[in-house]
């Protein structure tokens, strides 16, 4: 099956180097986080990831939300996503994931129903399932 979209960005210099979509509009420099013995002064692929699976899941949440004919303003959700990067027992670097969801005028089953609902759904989520731990929280208000 065709992809509906498909786009390309081409990395050099690994973590340290920069990146750059096909159509220029993605150009960045990328530099190893502080915390990892880098200096820090630029993105870093996880930062990169944890805005693509943000943006990716709230429009997944819409809509879910949608078609359960509940219509959410852009002030009424937040989707916070917080990526890691760690070392398994074996030693080798894996990443986890955490989604932090704020939705207003649903109470707490609904939003936790709409959260489920857009993590079978989302891209992203379907991307990592099975091999990315993904914590969840809604936050109603």
């Amino acid at each position: 099956m065709a992809p509906l979209y498909s786009t390309k960005v081409t990395a050099k210099g690994g973590r340290h180097g920069s990146i750059r979509s096909e159509d220029g509009l993605l150009e960045l420099s990328l530099a190893l986080p502080k915390a990892l013995g880098g200096s820090g002064d630029a993105t870093n692929p996880e930062q990169l990831f944890a805005a693509g699976y943000a943006a990716c899941f709230e429009n997944a949440l819409l809509r879910v939300s949608r078609e359960a004919r509940h219509h959410f303003t852009d002030d009424e959700v937040e989707v916070v996503a917080e990526v890691g990067i760690s070392r398994n027992g074996d030693g080798n670097f894996v990443l986890s994931a955490a989604l932090a969801v704020t939705l207003a005028g649903v109470d707490q089953a609904t939003g936790e129903d709409f959260v489920h609902r857009a993590h079978l759904v989302c891209p992203y989520s379907n991307a990592i399932r099975g091999n990315v731990d993904v914590a969840t929280t809604v936050t109603v208000r």
